[in-house]
C-alpha cells in the first residue's frame, strides 16, 4: 500500500490548496476565510512518479477538548497519528508564529517523520519567512506555493526516500491484491438536513469517531468519503454536509458544501436520506428524495434518534403512512429505524442497502417483457386520441443502474404521462423493481413502412 501523509498546520496557511494541488482536483473547499476545513478528507495523490494517500486536516488551535475547535484538533492529531509521514505547513508570509512553535515541538516530541514546508514563499517577504523556519527543529523548510505550484520539486526529493522505503510495502499489497480481488465497493452517499445526525451515522458504522461530530448544526462542510468493511461486504461512504432550503442558504461556504453534497448523490449508487424521527418529512426531506429519485439513485430511508421516541408502534405506522402519500415516486422503498448514537438498527439498514443495490442493478429477459408487455395492453389499451389507436409493438431493457425501459410504439409523442406511470407502476410491481428509480423512454419504430 502506498504511505499516507498527513497535512498538518495553523488555520489559513494553505493546507487544502496544497492538498488540491497534490491529488490534482478541487477536492477540499478553499477560502481566504480561516477554518473552512473541519473534517479529514483524503485523496489519492500523485508528484511525479510517486503515488501516496494525502490527508487534508483542520488546522491546529489551542483550544479546550470540549469545544469545536477542540474536537477538530483532536482529530488532526488521530491523523497524524495514524500517517506514515506529516507535512508540517507555515505560512512563510506570516513567518512562524507562537502557535508554530508550540506544535512544531509537539511534532518533535512524538517523533516519525516530519516535512516541514513553508507554503505561500513565492517573492522576497516569502523567502525570508522560509529561512526564518529552521528555527523550528524539524530540518530544512521546503519553500513551496501551493497556489502556483513551485516547490514541489524539492518536496518530490524529501518524499522520494520514503516512498522508496514504502516500495517493498506496496508490492506485497498489489500481490494480495490481484490474488483475492474482492468485490467492488458499493458507493453510498448519506444525506439529509443539517443535524439529522449523518456523521453520527458513518461513525457508527465505523465503529470508531472517524468524523467530526456536536450539537452545532453545520459542522461537516465538505463531503467525506470513506472506505469500510461494513458486515464483510466493502463500501465507500459519503458524509455531506446538511441542506437547507436553497433561500437559507447564506454566504459563499455554505453554497460550496452543499454543491459537494449534490455531486455526492451524482456519483453514489445507493442514498441513504437520513431523517430526524422528531421532525420528519419536512419540506427539504422531501426534496432531498426527489433530488436521488430524479439523479436515478437507489433510495433507502433511514429515521435517526430512533432511541428518544416514546411511542415507537404509533411513531412507525404515522411515517409509513406519509412515506407512501408523500413520496409516491419512491414506492416501495425500505424504511428504516435507527440510532446513530446506540448502533440499534445498522444491521437492518445494511441489508437494505445491498437490497436496493441488487434491485437498481436488475435485468429483465427481452421475451419476458414483451409477455407482459402484451398483457397490460390487453387489460388496458392505450388510448386513441381522434380515433387512432396507439400501438404499442415491442419493449425492451436498455441499460441497468437505474433499471431504463425501451418501449417502441406508433405516434409515442401522443401517448398520455398517465400511461407510462401505469407501465411504471406495473414493471415495479412485477418485477420486484421496488426502491430504485425506473425509466420508460417511448421510441418510434424506425421501419419507415411500419403502420401508425
Amino acid at each position: 500500500m502506498s504511505f499516507t501523509l498527513a497535512i498538518v498546520g495553523r488555520p489559513n496557511v494553505g493546507k487544502s490548496t496544497l492538498f488540491n494541488r497534490l491529488v490534482g482536483k478541487r477536492l477540499a473547499l478553499v477560502d481566504d476565510q480561516p477554518g473552512v476545513t473541519r473534517d479529514l478528507r483524503e485523496g489519492d495523490a500523485r508528484l511525479g512518479d510517486l503515488s501516496f494517500i494525502a490527508v487534508d486536516t483542520a488546522g491546529l488551535e489551542e483550544a479546550d477538548a470540549g469545544s469545536l475547535q477542540g474536537r477538530m484538533r483532536k482529530l488532526t492529531e488521530r491523523a497524524v497519528e495514524e500517517a506514515d509521514v506529516t507535512l508540517f505547513v507555515i505560512d512563510a508570509r506570516a513567518g512562524v508564529t507562537p502557535q508554530d512553535e508550540v506544535f512544531a515541538d509537539i511534532l518533535r516530541r512524538r517523533g516519525g517523520r516530519v516535512i516541514l514546508a513553508a507554503n505561500k514563499a513565492e517573492g522576497r517577504m516569502g523567502v525570508s519567512g522560509a529561512m526564518e523556519a529552521w528555527r523550528l527543529g524539524l530540518g530544512e523548510p521546503i519553500p513551496v506555493s501551493a497556489e502556483h505550484g513551485e516547490g514541489m520539486d524539492d518536496l518530490y526529493q524529501a518524499l522520494r526516500p520514503i516512498a522508496d522505503a514504502f516500495a517493498e510495502r506496496e508490492a506485497a499489497v498489489e500481490a494480495a491484491r490481484d490474488a483475492d480481488d474482492p468485490a467492488r465497493a458499493i458507493q453510498i452517499a448519506v444525506v439529509g438536513r443539517p443535524n439529522a445526525g449523518k456523521s453520527t451515522l458513518v461513525n457508527a458504522i465505523l465503529g470508531e469517531d472517524r468524523l467530526l461530530t456536536g450539537p452545532e448544526a453545520g459542522i461537516t462542510r465538505d463531503a467525506i468519503g470513506l472506505d469500510i468493511d461494513w458486515g464483510g461486504r466493502r463500501f465507500r461512504v459519503f458524509d455531506t454536509a446538511g441542506m437547507r432550503k436553497k433561500a437559507k442558504v447564506q454566504g459563499k461556504l455554505e453554497k460550496l458544501s452543499v454543491g459537494d453534497g449534490l455531486r455526492a448523490v451524482r456519483f453514489a449508487e445507493v442514498v441513504i436520506v437520513l431523517l430526524d424521527a422528531a421532525i420528519p418529512f419536512e419540506t427539504q426531506d422531501l426534496r432531498i428524495a426527489d433530488l436521488a429519485e430524479r439523479e436515478g439513485r437507489a433510495v433507502v430511508v433511514a429515521v435517526n434518534k430512533w432511541d428518544l421516541e416514546p411511542d415507537k408502534q404509533a411513531k412507525l405506522k404515522e411515517l409509513r403512512e406519509a412515506f407512501d402519500r408523500l413520496l409516491p415516486q419512491l414506492r416501495g422503498a425500505p424504511l428504516v429505524t435507527v440510532s446513530a448514537v446506540t448502533g440499534r438498527g445498522l444491521d437492518r439498514l445494511r441489508e437494505a442497502v445491498l437490497t436496493v443495490h441488487a434491485t437498481w442493478n436488475r435485468r429483465v429477459p427481452t421475451a419476458k417483457l414483451n409477455r407482459w408487455l402484451a398483457g397490460h395492453v390487453e387489460a388496458h389499451p392505450p388510448p386513441a386520441p381522434s380515433g387512432r389507436r396507439i400501438r404499442l409493438r415491442y419493449m425492451t431493457q436498455a441499460k441497468a443502474r437505474p433499471p431504463t425501459f425501451v418501449v417502441f410504439c406508433s405516434r409515442p409523442e401522443d401517448l398520455p404521462e398517465s400511461y407510462t406511470r401505469y407501465l411504471v407502476n406495473g414493471l415495479r410491481r412485477d418485477f420486484g423493481l421496488d426502491g430504485t428509480p425506473i425509466r420508460v423512454m417511448l421510441r418510434k419504430p424506425d421501419n419507415p413502412y411500419a403502420e401508425d
